[in-house]
């Protein structure tokens, strides 16, 4: 059984889905750095901005994967 990748079309131009994956992984980790910054997620780490570039990834890694 194959999966059937339903592409995103804006003004008449095809926008690939991982394009779209990656938006909703964009948005998905920009809502969660606030609750990060709560629990105080940076001071675990000597490069937060690793750290949350990484988060992204694995964000965008699973959405790819479980969509």
């Amino acid at each position: 059984m194959t999966h059937v990748f339903d592409e995103l079309v804006l003004g008449g131009v095809l926008v690939a889905p991982i394009v779209s994956d990656a938006i909703v992984a964009l948005l998905l980790v920009l809502l969660l750095r606030p609750l990060l910054h709560l629990v105080g997620f940076s001071k675990y780490f000597i490069r937060p901005q690793v750290a949350e570039l990484s988060l992204y990834v694995a964000v965008f890694g699973l959405l790819t994967l479980f969509y």
